[in-house]
């Protein structure tokens, strides 16, 4: 019998575009309290600045607008749990954009208030099938929307380990967006159905190549929150780092994912 065909997960457009704006307004109104000193910090992005990281999270909305203004492709030939893997190929872009920004908008809450502003008129003008040219190739505006939740929670995270203080919080509906895609990613790169990946309470997914199980409990389990996930599938921390820190539990021959991380480049 052949393997059962997996259903693609979809997203409600008004709910992701309501996360993605709530989990944006959190950072705005963080951003709003830092200090000169506290945005020039370093940050675990290389040599980022926590200055040039706030000014990339701007750029998580104005994307949308930049790739409305292109051309749009005949048909979609992208999928949604290929986007994480394909960051890798624009990092350079980014950076340098990154750091022209933020020499360029100095008022970096103007610069945030804007890229809002232009985020939901785009919005707002076009119907969420409309396709964009993306790095993972032809997408629906509603499916890249999800991808800006991902970015989203991912800088959160990014701002949180930077700054000292109270934490950013999160929206719940952007970090289970967040958690959902990063889990599909995966098994989209490691697909099979031997091992089970549960991140509760957002997401469970089978992947790995091997026996498939077919009722109880898998032979091969991995269980961790979604904090944690989130940071080994964007390579902020390590597969052996979260296992010594009891972050996670991984039972089973095939419940090694080190080799499948990070999906996020």
């Amino acid at each position: 019998m052949p393997p059962a065909k997996k259903r693609t997960r979809s997203y409600d457009p008004a709910k992701t575009r309501a996360a993605v704006l709530a989990q944006f307004g959190n950072v705005r109104a963080a951003v709003r309290t830092l200090t000169p000193d506290q945005l020039d910090l370093p940050t675990r992005l290389g040599d980022w600045t926590v200055r040039e990281l706030v000014a990339h999270i701007g750029t998580a909305l104005t994307a949308v607008d930049r790739l409305l203004d292109e051309p749009e492709p005949a048909r979609q030939d992208g999928r949604l749990p290929d986007w994480p893997s394909a960051v890798a190929a624009d990092a350079d872009t980014i950076a340098g954009t990154a750091r022209r920004l933020a020499a360029g908008r100095p008022d970096l809450d103007a610069h945030l208030a804007d890229a809002e502003l232009r985020f939901t008129a785009r919005l707002d003008a076009h119907p969420g099938s409309r396709l964009l040219p993306t790095s993972a190739g032809a997408l629906p505006l509603a499916d890249y929307v999800v991808t800006r939740a991902v970015e989203l929670v991912v800088h959160t995270d990014d701002l949180n380990a930077a700054v000292p203080g109270p934490d950013i919080p999160y929206d719940r509906q952007a970090l289970a967006v967040c958690t959902r895609l990063l889990a599909d990613a995966l098994a989209a790169k490691a697909p099979g159905g031997s091992t089970e990946v549960r991140i509760p309470p957002y997401a469970v997914v089978q992947c790995v190549d091997g026996p498939r199980h077919t009722r109880g409990t898998p032979p091969n389990v991995v269980e961790t929150d979604p904090l944690t996930w989130i940071r080994l599938a964007g390579g902020r921390t390590t597969w052996q780092d979260a296992l010594a820190g009891a972050e996670v539990s991984a039972s089973g021959e095939r419940a090694d994912l080190g080799p499948y991380l990070p999906l996020l480049g």
